[in-house]
């Protein structure tokens, strides 16, 4: 009777995969609320998702058309659950729970149990992978879909499955580039993968037709939301600080590979993870020489590479010390699991604060309830900082929005239409106290927009400052109208 070498049995095979999964909810769950903080782009989730389906297909004719499908899937969520802060964040930590599980089946088909474990372990201290666990966007779910895509690839190149599989593979990455079209970058990873295992004419064509056809889907939405690319003009151009980030991790994913001592023409871990960790990285350096748009948030699925990486770096030492040392090689993964979570819980800890984020958009709400009177208006600079009053309404009853000419919803913007600059200047004018709601580091000088500087203007040379308070990265500001003789400085 022969052995089987191709690895462990079903049931422990799939207690192992079980074990990243857990351990990726278990940091998810750790401090989901973040001390009851909402940051800006996740009050734009709030918001946008609270809308009726044709509210939200309405705001995606005039902003963020890129995120349309996750509106629309955290909309479903929020019908079936109610808004809240968990129902915001639970599907980032599942999705990536489910990128965890990839990471570890990968892992485990190309090296062995260790390595699968100790990378689907590895996935969830990754600090770029823990700011996402716990974000209420887009990008967790994408890391899920990279991942699932890239097990697909990895299945069919190990020869089990076809049309079936195929189809499936570019439904994936036709839903992920949905998701957000950035996520493409992982095609031309999973290209490099192809060359490198050099793959036979007959699978490679397959993959050229699944890719096509999943492109083909996105495209449109890649196109329209070019029609609306100054939502991205505020992403500094390159520099070589920005580059450092990049250019550390591809150092540490080619030390990594060579643990896995990378052969052409072999599938490994090397020739699956350094290009879906290097390619996607490299992809967005090269788009951002035409448009600024490098966020490690656009390409944290790559770190799903690093992961692999990692364990199979792991995996080679412990078989490196096994002869010398059995014992101590079986203990390698857990007390490197350990030494990790000791090394990281500074930064795990920070990433879960209050302030781990830009801003805090309910902190500030809290200080609108108890500053304000009835009857006082409320001014937002910019206007998008009207997002404090949308997630947190309760906290501005009895305030004048005195600027507003139509809502967000009904204007299909996420921070509602203003009236002009005259009317702004002059409605402000009449008022006896006004609240200012706008960023902590308010520049001193001329806002960009002639609407805000309308309404700092007046703020400024007709209004005494009477309470001024900053949280979080907002801020609250208190003005009361000078009497008539009253000396303006």
């Amino acid at each position: 009777m022969t052995s089987h070498p191709a690895g462990p049995r079903p049931r422990p095979r799939l207690l192992v995969r079980a074990v990243p999964v857990l351990w990726t909810v278990l940091l998810g769950l750790w401090g989901l609320s973040r001390g009851h903080s909402v940051w800006r782009d996740e009050a734009a989730t709030w918001i946008v998702a609270q809308r009726s389906a044709g509210e939200i297909w309405h705001t995606l004719q005039h902003v963020d058309a890129v995120h349309g499908l996750y509106y629309l899937w955290m909309h479903a969520l929020f019908g079936c659950f109610g808004p809240g802060i968990t129902t915001l964040r639970l599907p980032s930590v599942l999705a990536m729970a489910v990128a965890a599980a990839c990471v570890t089946a990968v892992g485990c088909r190309l090296r062995g149990t260790r390595t699968g474990l100790a990378g689907g372990l590895a996935l969830a201290l990754l600090p770029a992978i823990q700011f996402q666990l716990q974000d209420g966007r887009s990008y967790a779910l994408v890391a899920a879909g990279a991942g699932i895509s890239t097990l697909l690839l990895v299945t069919l190149l190990q020869g089990r499955g076809g049309a079936g599989r195929w189809a499936a593979y570019g439904g994936v990455v036709l839903v992920t580039g949905l998701l957000h079209w950035l996520s493409l970058l992982v095609l031309p990873a999973h290209a490099v993968t192809l060359l490198w295992t050099r793959a036979g004419r007959g699978t490679r064509a397959r993959w050229a037709a699944a890719s096509v056809c999943a492109v083909a889907g996105v495209l449109p939405l890649v196109l329209y939301s070019r029609t609306q690319a100054g939502q991205v003009a505020w992403i500094p151009p390159l520099t070589w600080h920005t580059v450092t980030g990049p250019a550390v991790l591809l150092a540490v994913g080619v030390l990594a590979a060579l643990a896995d001592r990378p052969r052409a023409g072999r599938l490994s871990v090397a020739a699956v993870g350094l290009p879906l960790l290097a390619v996607p990285q490299l992809g967005l350096i090269g788009l951002s020489f035409v448009q600024p748009v490098f966020l490690d948030r656009y390409v944290a699925f790559s770190q799903l590479g690093l992961a692999l990486l990692i364990g199979a770096a792991l995996d080679a030492a412990a078989r490196a010390a096994a002869p010398r040392f059995p014992a101590a090689s079986a203990w390698l993964v857990p007390v490197a699991l350990v030494a990790a979570v000791a090394a990281l819980l500074p930064q795990s800890v920070a990433v879960r604060s209050p302030g781990s984020r830009v801003d805090d958009v309910l902190a500030v709400s809290g200080h609108v309830r108890r500053l304000h009177r009835d009857g006082d208006a409320v001014l937002f600079v910019p206007a998008f900082r009207r997002d404090t009053a949308l997630v947190s309404p309760g906290d501005f009853a009895g305030l004048r929005d005195i600027a507003l000419v139509r809502g967000p919803a009904e204007s299909g913007t996420l921070g509602g239409e203003e009236a002009d600059p005259a009317t702004i200047h002059a409605l402000t004018l009449a008022q006896r106290r006004v609240l200012l709601v706008t960023d902590a580091s308010l520049p001193p000088g001329p806002a960009p927009l002639a609407r805000d500087e309308a309404k700092l203007a007046a703020l400024r040379t007709h209004f005494t400052v009477v309470a001024d308070e900053r949280v979080r990265g907002r801020r609250v500001t208190v003005y009361e109208r000078r009497s008539a003789g009253s000396r303006i400085s």
